[in-house]
């Protein structure tokens, strides 16, 4: 895959305790440099994001209930909604993991639902990415939790946050293309910073990574 369409499939990332002004600035520059999908930041720094990436094409993406997932169904849905006013363009949220694995799939379908009517009280199309942190969860868990995505009204399943024990691999990416079908966006994210993994997880199904090494991943391809 040529640079200019890899680059369209990433989200720059900035995440973490240590993410300051500094850092986003930087990263949203990149991002219009090298003409990524978008940047995804904090929810405290979507102003500033929007600010600088205003008219520069390269969307702007924050996080809710991150990254543990251990947050009320009504705080993941507010720091949703407080972005978009703020002017993000997408959101990933994580979702409540234990609720998960023991079967309580009624609450995980409700937050995911709250989160996604938050958001569509905006004016503009708006896009929700369900992080299941896959390295948690068996293949039995990880279908669940991509089918009620898709049923509460997501648009992505993404495998992980890239704090957990884990990162994304081909086989996850695959799992979930299997799952929610061709026309439903799968996004590959932790533990991808070159170009060589990046393409695996592509052709394993993904249509969108997440990475903070873009700009690695993006040197390796070809012009």
């Amino acid at each position: 895959m040529r640079k200019v369409e890899l680059a369209r499939l990433i989200d720059h990332t900035a995440l973490g305790p240590d993410v300051d002004r500094a850092r986003v600035e930087k990263v949203c520059q990149e991002a219009i440099q090298c003409k990524l999908y978008s940047v995804c930041v904090p929810s405290t720094f979507v102003s500033l994001a929007r600010k600088i990436l205003r008219d520069s094409g390269v969307k702007v993406g924050t996080v809710a209930g991150f990254p543990h997932g251990q947050h009320r169904p009504e705080v993941k849905a507010l720091e949703a909604r407080l972005a978009v006013e703020e002017g993000a363009d997408e959101v990933d949220m994580v979702i409540h993991v234990p609720a998960l694995k023991t079967g309580d799939y009624a609450q995980v379908f409700a937050e995911i639902q709250a989160v996604r009517e938050a958001m569509q009280k905006a004016a503009k199309p708006l896009v929700l990415k369900v992080i299941l942190e896959c390295s948690l969860l068996t293949e039995a868990e990880k279908v669940a939790g991509a089918i009620l995505a898709k049923a509460a009204g997501a648009d992505f399943v993404k495998t992980s946050t890239g704090f957990g024990p884990g990162g994304a691999t081909p086989e996850d990416v695959a799992l979930l293309r299997r799952v929610v079908g061709p026309n439903f966006g799968v996004k590959a994210a932790g533990g991808i910073g070159d170009y060589a993994t990046a393409m695996r997880m592509v052709e394993a199904g993904a249509n969108r990574i997440g990475a903070s090494r873009s700009l690695e991943i993006l040197a390796g391809a070809p012009d």
